[in-house]
């Protein structure tokens, strides 16, 4: 019996007559520590949309804790276990990183409804995400503060947050350093490097710093399929990787 907490077999997605996703099975182990990369074009955010459920597969299977969810659609994947970070949405602009996660867990906890109420209202739900921000090395007056007025790397952190609020048993963590200055991408890393081993990790990434760092094992996609995988060492000598993204000089 396998003991992976996610893995596809053959899976396939076909626009027309162009296959973003051609035949990749991929499998992810409890707390797992896997990156997912690969140039620009090479199918990733298709390969993850068909993961979640965002998109439907032409053909294979999607297995959630040896569960076949391919024809689940997204928010019944997410009960089972499965969340992925998001961009910061607009409702939660004027909300801090406290009362945003709070209402996160308040939902899963079927409170949303109440949401609204002080926090003090709900002091499980509070302490809850008071710790899981602490967890994330979020500064308290940060987590006080209006999302809003945050760094960029702090609100990228509260994607993360939001998305463990969930109590995920898979995180799927989609470029979690686009776009922040190098200076906050380090506590980006320690952050991700400090989430519990409950949680499996699936980083799609294309800072290699960040993700030679954070991976155990790396999966290089290419034209649609699994061009390597493997361990970084392994990747970072691998000529075919080095060819088609790496670069001849990139880490050895």
């Amino acid at each position: 019996m396998s003991t992976a907490v996610l893995e596809t077999d053959g899976l396939t997605r076909h626009f027309g007559g162009f296959t973003a996703v051609d035949k990749v099975s991929l499998s992810l182990s409890a707390g797992a520590r896997h990156a997912l990369i690969g140039p620009n074009g090479a199918g990733k955010t298709t390969f993850v949309n068909l993961l979640t459920g965002a998109l439907s597969a032409s053909a294979g299977t999607v297995r959630l804790l040896g569960q076949d969810v391919t024809a689940l659609p997204q928010h019944k994947r997410i009960k089972r276990g499965l969340a992925r970070t998001f961009q910061i949405n607009q409702l939660f602009a004027e909300l801090t990183p406290l009362e945003a996660v709070s209402l996160a867990i308040a939902e899963r906890e079927g409170l949303s409804a109440r949401w609204w109420k002080p926090l003090s209202a709900h002091a499980a739900i509070a302490a809850e995400a008071r710790a899981l921000l602490d967890g994330l090395r979020m500064p308290a007056a940060d987590a006080a503060s209006a999302t809003a007025g945050l760094p960029y790397g702090r609100q990228r952190l509260l994607e993360i947050a939001l998305a463990l609020a969930l109590k995920p048993r898979v995180l799927l963590l989609d470029e979690p350093a686009a776009g922040v200055p190098p200076s906050e991408s380090r506590e980006i890393l320690d952050s991700i490097a400090a989430l519990p081993r409950e949680v499996a990790v699936l980083l799609i990434e294309h800072d290699m710093d960040l993700v030679f760092r954070f991976a155990e094992r790396i999966t290089v996609l290419a034209q649609g399929a699994i061009l390597a995988e493997g361990e970084p060492a392994a990747i970072a000598a691998d000529p075919r990787v080095k060819e088609a993204y790496l670069g001849e000089a990139a880490h050895g």
